[in-house]
């Protein structure tokens, strides 16, 4: 039994999936807030589930790219819940989950701001490229290569702005990922580092310019 994580976009979402048998599913839409609700909706999934804590076999949770404050919140509950039942934490990324709504040639494509785009296509489920960021012209350029005769989805928030490189693509763009397919791919990688996947440097910012991350006091 699988508890599957989303807290890297605009939503917060959970789920609780056994052997492929969804038995509870929340999705919140929120542009922030996950830290206040991840756990009350966690605590209201495992009810509907029917099912105590210590019967998950496995925490499942996206890594990014995304909100580097959202990512953190879902990558920091599932460790601190894994570790608590004793159990197995594994990362799934974000766009790859993403790509999992569709069948066929995927495009994953997240509006990452200043004109910048984080990207990755898939095959039948298999990546054609890793995760990356690009501007995006770039992306459309070899979103355009890629969509000569080949029937293509894309998904994400970044999709409208691929959708003239692509003329006829389906477009979707959901608020998040779903975490009903957060589990079921985490099921297969239990031992999928779980640790956020950062594609560029954060915005923010502390006093004399260093990033949060900057391990100096």
């Amino acid at each position: 039994m699988v508890l599957g994580l989303d807290t890297c976009l605009n939503a917060c979402s959970v789920a609780v999936v056994d052997d492929g048998t969804v038995l509870a599913h929340h999705s919140e839409a929120m542009a922030r807030g996950h830290q206040e609700r991840l756990a009350p909706m966690v605590r209201a999934a495992m009810a509907e589930a029917g099912r105590p804590f210590a019967d998950l076999d496995l925490i499942g949770a996206t890594v990014g790219p995304g909100s580097f404050t959202g990512l953190r919140v879902g990558v920091a509950f599932a460790k601190g819940l894994a570790s608590a039942l004793g159990r197995p934490a594994a990362g799934v990324g974000t766009l790859e989950a993403l790509a999992a709504e569709a069948a066929g040639t995927v495009v994953a494509a997240i509006d990452a701001r200043r004109d910048q785009l984080y990207l990755q296509i898939f095959d039948g489920g298999v990546a054609l490229m890793a995760p990356d960021v690009l501007p995006v012209g770039t992306a459309a350029a070899r979103l355009a290569e890629l969509a000569q005769g080949r029937p293509l989805t894309l998904v994400g928030s970044g999709a409208p702005l691929l959708a003239s490189a692509a003329p006829g693509a389906a477009v979707s763009t959901p608020e998040g990922c779903d975490a009903r397919l957060v589990a079921r791919l985490a099921a297969g990688r239990s031992s999928a580092p779980l640790r956020p996947l950062y594609l560029r440097a954060p915005d923010a910012k502390l006093p004399g310019g260093r990033t949060p991350d900057d391990p100096r006091p």
